[in-house]
């Protein structure tokens, strides 16, 4: 152990980022039909794609073969299963990615909640878990730790959502995701026919105008709700670590979920 951490604690952890890291990599993938012209050659773009889809399976592999040398059982089931859930939550999010006319698809933040740790939540709340399991603490402590990971990938998740509406500069132009937690809640409290007519009243030719739905949406009461959420989940994982002993390593902690539920 050093600085109280073991050796395989620390290789769980690297194997987490590997993970984390090759989902990033693989969503970089370009859909090619999308593609404009000035985008730039198409040959370029698909030769990206396929260095971004061996990048990814390079990390994933050596994930692999490192969560092989944990010799742990339930690690490697634990982890395993996070990796079914990134794929599930990633499949779930494009199936309900911005379709025709940029309307997205009529889902509540209940079912938000559950695509969001699938993609965001599952693999740090299992890592955390894994990483209890590694100590040989039982299942009352993996299991806080495990809530601890869900309710603060939840939490970063909702603060990232939020950005485009709570920073000072935002680039008009720039899009925002319709399914983000604040515009779901913004869509929950409104009603679809609503929201379809003010998708409808952002577009110019053909084309969404993203600065005046923005502002459309921060008129509303999503944001201060997605802003409440993000802090409920914060709350949630504060209330976790009180399970554990005070120490530096908590407050490192705790002082992660003051980060992203503090809000200017």
């Amino acid at each position: 152990m050093v600085s109280g951490i073991y050796s395989c604690q620390r290789s769980l952890a690297e194997i987490t980022e590997l993970i984390h890291t090759a989902l990033l990599v693989h969503r970089g993938i370009v859909n090619l039909n999308e593609l404009q012209s000035s985008d730039g050659p198409l040959k370029d773009m698909q030769f990206g794609n396929k260095i971004a889809i061996l990048s990814g399976d390079f990390l994933l592999a050596n994930a692999c073969n490192g969560l092989a040398l944990l010799q742990n059982t339930k690690v490697v089931e634990l982890i395993a299963s996070a990796l079914m859930d990134l794929v599930q939550g990633v499949y779930h999010e494009n199936s309900t990615s911005a379709k025709e006319n940029h309307i997205t698809k009529d889902i509540g933040i209940s079912t938000w909640k559950k695509q969001a740790f699938l993609s965001h939540g599952a693999l740090l709340a299992k890592s955390c878990q894994a990483a209890m399991e590694l100590a040989k603490h039982d299942a009352d402590v993996q299991d806080m730790a495990f809530q601890y990971g869900k309710h603060m990938a939840m939490s970063h998740k909702i603060n990232s959502d939020l950005q485009p509406f709570i920073k000072e500069k935002t680039s008009d132009s720039v899009a925002f995701n319709l399914n983000s937690a604040p515009v779901v809640l913004h869509q929950e409290f409104l009603g679809r026919d609503l929201w379809i007519k003010q998708i409808g009243e952002a577009q110019e030719k053909g084309r969404l105008d993203y600065a005046k739905l923005r502002e459309t949406i921060k008129a509303g009461k999503g944001v201060t709700s997605a802003i409440d959420l993000c802090r409920y989940h914060g709350n949630k994982a504060l209330e976790a670590l009180e399970s554990f002993p005070p120490s530096e390593a908590r407050s490192a902690l705790e002082n992660i979920v003051f980060a992203v539920t503090r809000f200017s």
